[in-house]
């Protein structure tokens, strides 16, 4: 949260106490605005407490629209945030995250006139689409990074899969080897998220290459003892193998020796790589939840 402030304004620090850190209010912002969970609308909302440096408290409300084109009813969405937040006595600061491509000219503003009388509110926006790669490359703040995974996403998809995968793959190495070199200023657990935000957020189309660039991110951060590529695509193959049993097993109502077979392949690959968690459960398309109980259960033998 705090890189993310500091990159919509360099000079909040001198206002806002960030080593205090931050208060989520998620439930309290569900209750003020219940819609949002009920309606069609992609969005993902943040009500942060955050505090200043005399002493008082404000809250931010983070307002990410996923692909949003901030159409003409976008403002006046603010606006209610606003009217119902400020109703609670909440004072807030509103940041709009906007990941479309195109949208009105007129952002960060809300306007409503009546004869005399004359309504304006303001508030932050910040346009992925409007940063271009060499400014988000130079910059230090880590939220820079994730502003260049998330770009990734909104190239075009253009070419078959495998062409898109190929120009992926390109800027997805830049920005590991951007993350490996700026190591010694992110520190190794934010370079640890962004590089899970990575992998996580720009998906390959093709589970090959998905598997290849995780061995160059194991080459570029010099990891040892990790599975090679084609070890990984033979694992894939066996689990693809352990897949068929499962339906094999499901038509004959034999659920045990599935689930058994699933288990030992999780093992295997917590036992023969350095794999984190959250890896081996993508490849094994498996929830995290279970590979940590398999490993504990290993760590206790």
């Amino acid at each position: 949260m705090a890189d993310l402030l500091l990159f919509v304004d360099p000079d909040i620090g001198k206002d806002v106490d960030l080593e205090r850190g931050f208060e989520y209010l998620d439930k309290e912002l569900a209750e003020i605005y219940p819609e949002a969970e009920s309606s069609n609308l992609k969005v993902v909302d943040k009500l942060v407490k955050v505090f200043l440096r005399d002493g008082n408290e404000r809250c931010i409300l983070l307002h990410l629209e996923i692909q949003g084109k901030d159409g003409k009813e976008f403002p006046a969405r603010m606006f209610e945030y606003f009217l119902r937040l400020r109703k609670r006595g909440r004072p807030v600061a509103a940041i709009a995250v906007l990941t479309g491509r195109k949208g009105r000219k007129k952002i960060g503003v809300y306007e409503d006139r009546c004869l005399w009388s004359t309504v304006r509110y303001e508030y932050k926006t910040l346009r992925i689409a409007d940063y271009n790669d060499e400014t988000l490359m130079a910059s230090v703040n880590p939220f820079a990074v994730v502003m260049l995974v998330a770009k990734e996403v909104l190239l075009k998809d253009n070419g078959t899969k495998e062409e898109q995968d190929n120009v992926l793959y390109e800027h997805k190495e830049l920005i590991a080897r951007l993350i490996k070199d700026r190591m010694g200023v992110y520190g190794e657990n934010k370079t640890r998220v962004m590089m899970s935000f990575l992998n996580n957020y720009v998906v390959f189309k093709t589970r090959e290459i998905n598997l290849k660039f995780m061995e160059r991110t194991d080459q570029i951060f010099e990891r040892k003892n990790t599975m090679g590529y084609f070890e990984q695509l033979a694992e894939i193959r066996r689990r693809e193998g352990v897949e068929e049993g499962r339906r094999e097993g499901l038509k004959e109502g034999r659920l045990e020796g599935v689930q058994e077979g699933l288990e030992k392949a999780v093992q295997k690959m917590l036992t023969n790589t350095d794999f984190s968690v959250e890896k081996i459960a993508t490849l094994m398309e498996v929830p995290v939840a279970v590979v940590k109980k398999i490993k504990k259960e290993l760590d206790a033998k």
